[in-house]
């Protein structure tokens, strides 16, 4: 069953279409080369947008949540992968601890939780949740809505290692972006595995640093598949020293905003587009859909109302935003019943394991849908999404629709993987 999709089936997207699935033994086989140079990060999801006439991803999450927005039918999928992302790291693998988020009420996010638990366990590995949340003090069983429960404990360090009392794991597996820091007590473990490391953490991480690495591997991808980066790559500039509530720095935004606009006029041009240009301005870190506001008009940068400056002003956990990317904002033209939707990628090792569309009926096709009120409905993919289908009509097959979300999803955790060799503190430096 594939949910039923009213999507653009005419314009350049589906020759960008047709190029993808004519070029799959060139694309698989250039992934293929590129992860015997690079090492994937250990998972991430990956939020796309498809206008129609552009496919481009907008979001990378190095730690991401909602893997119990995934269907029983990729469940498979997930555990061989994750089967081969340990097997790399630690063959002989017998226990994993995973790190959860500390807003740990959150009925959800502990659903995906017992989730990923699940396939872990299935891949042959014993899994337990160790919270490094000061509230947890002893293990503390919360029941889940739809059946089941997860255990959190408190973890315990040692020395040099990390695990629970009674329980020594070789891997410890972070589900916790850390965008408040990165505390002590995952500091200086050299005797075990810590994925994904430290600085993929939101504390160091920075979007502008993962695009400008994207924008290098849309390059060549075009070039490989003869086409506009442009189609598959959203542009973006970025401000440091930025204070919303202070009203400092807005004069470098305002710059921004207008250039992009202009830049992004000239390219709607170039293709014949008639929509009318936007771009985002998000915290240059951070997830959770905070710190994000549209910008049609770089005059509307001139009356920001008290309660947008404070939206802006801070993201998760309370941390003050002082650094924006300006992104060029990427319409969506994907519906559920009415309803602005965009694909999720979920990928684990170098493979995509699943999907799922997040769904937001109050929103229009150029806001940010990571927000309250959005919900899910799965990807529920009839057939694999990596096995296209030749010869059908461009956009009107959905594996191949699919097919072309897991290349996107794919070229942005190839881009992570750029991005972490290059912020890596223990990266050899070569003179």
């Amino acid at each position: 069953m594939v949910p039923h999709l009213i999507t653009a089936l005419t314009g350049p997207i589906n020759e960008l279409e047709q190029r993808v699935l004519e070029s799959m033994p060139a694309i698989e086989r250039w992934f293929r080369l590129e992860w015997m140079e690079h090492t994937p990060p250990f998972y991430c999801s990956v939020d796309i947008r498809n206008a129609g006439f552009k496919l481009a991803p907008v979001d990378t999450n190095l730690y991401p949540a909602g893997w119990n927005n995934l269907t029983p039918e990729m469940l498979p999928l997930a555990v061989q992968a994750a089967m081969a992302a340990i097997e790399k790291i630690c063959p002989e693998a017998k226990n994993l601890l995973v790190i959860p988020e500390s807003h740990t009420r959150n009925t959800f996010y502990l659903s995906s939780l017992a989730q990923l638990q699940r396939i872990f366990h299935m891949a042959g590995l014993n899994v337990r949740l160790g919270s490094i949340s000061p509230d947890i003090k002893e293990p503390t069983r919360i029941e889940l809505p739809g059946g089941g429960s997860v255990l959190l404990e408190p973890v315990v360090r040692s020395r040099r290692r990390l695990g629970l009392k009674n329980f020594d794991p070789c891997t410890i597996l972070i589900n916790n972006d850390l965008s408040s820091g990165i505390p002590g007590i995952l500091e200086d473990i050299h005797e075990q595995y810590l994925l994904p490391p430290l600085h993929a953490s939101w504390s160091v991480r920075r979007k502008s640093k993962h695009f400008k690495c994207y924008e290098e591997v849309s390059k060549r991808f075009g070039k490989l598949l003869g086409i506009d980066p442009w189609l598959i790559n959203p542009m973006f500039s970025q401000c440091g020293e930025v204070d919303f509530t202070e009203d400092a720095g807005l004069e470098c935004v305002k710059t921004h905003v207008d250039a992009l606009l202009t830049r992004t006029r000239k390219k709607y041009k170039e293709y014949g587009i008639n929509e009318k240009p936007f771009v985002v301005v998000k915290a240059d870190n951070g997830t959770y859909g905070m710190g994000i506001m549209t910008v049609r008009d770089v005059k509307d940068l001139d009356s920001i109302n008290r309660k947008t400056r404070n939206k802006m002003a801070v993201i998760k956990d309370g941390q003050a935003v002082n650094q924006v990317i300006i992104q060029e904002g990427v319409l969506t033209n994907e519906r559920i019943n009415d309803a602005v939707a965009e694909p999720v990628v979920y990928m684990m090792d170098r493979y995509v394991v699943g999907g799922f569309y997040r769904v937001h009926a109050e929103r229009g096709i150029d806001e940010n849908l990571s927000a309250p009120g959005s919900s899910f409905v799965p990807l529920a993919f009839a057939e694999s999404t990596r096995l296209p289908q030749p010869g059908e009509k461009p956009g009107a097959s959905a594996p191949n629709r699919f097919y072309m979300y897991g290349v996107i999803g794919r070229l942005a955790m190839l881009a992570a993987s750029y991005e972490l060799e290059a912020t890596n503190p223990d990266a050899e430096v070569y003179d």
